[in-house]
């Protein structure tokens, strides 16, 4: 049996050594990873300036009923305009990518609208954009010691407030944050 070295369904955490500001304690769910690249959202960053109700407005998507103050979040550099709704698994669609046995990925507005209408998946976050990799630069990245991976975790993709979700993530791997230093050592 051959193991895998992608990173599908896999958390990556920034590094206290990570240089881009984009990027510092950030917290991203990998969609996708194979040899051609990677593909991933942060979970941990917060869209400012964008409610739920104003995004269904501008997408002209009607809402009979009050529409629920849902959270946006920051996926990611890439394509800031795109978005992107990580969800469990009980809800999939045609053009939804089921990642895990628990995770899909929805990039429709069919998925807006039910979530408008309160039918939508039973755990979701919602993003604008996402962050992306070419073939082999996540590995260099994660080889230069930008990047720590671990299982990914419902609770803390979905249940963590923003802030906790990286401290947490650290700890599930035994890391005390406090103790991680800038300065990577290579032997």
């Amino acid at each position: 049996m051959t193991t895998s070295t992608f990173l599908d369904s896999k958390l990556l955490l920034a590094m206290p050594s990570m240089t881009d500001p984009r990027f510092e304690r950030s917290v991203i769910y990998l969609c996708s990873h194979d040899e051609s690249g990677a593909m991933g959202l942060v979970i941990n960053q917060a869209f400012s300036g964008l409610t739920f109700e104003s995004l269904l407005d501008q997408l002209d998507i009607d809402v009979e009923d009050d529409v629920p103050d849902l959270p946006i979040h920051a996926g990611g550099p890439v394509e800031p305009g795109r978005g992107f709704v990580l969800h469990s698994a009980d809800f999939v669609q045609e053009s939804t990518l089921v990642v895990s046995e628990t995770l899909a990925l929805t990039a429709t507005v069919d998925i807006l609208q039910a979530l408008a209408a309160g039918k939508g998946p039973r755990h979701h976050l919602m993003a604008l954009g996402y962050a992306g990799w070419g073939a082999g630069q996540l590995e260099q990245e994660i080889q230069n010691n930008a990047w720590l991976t671990s299982d990914a975790d419902d609770e803390i993709i979905f249940n963590t407030e923003l802030e906790q979700k990286w401290p947490r993530a650290m700890a599930m791997l035994g890391v005390n944050v406090s103790m991680l230093s800038s300065d990577a050592g290579h032997a």
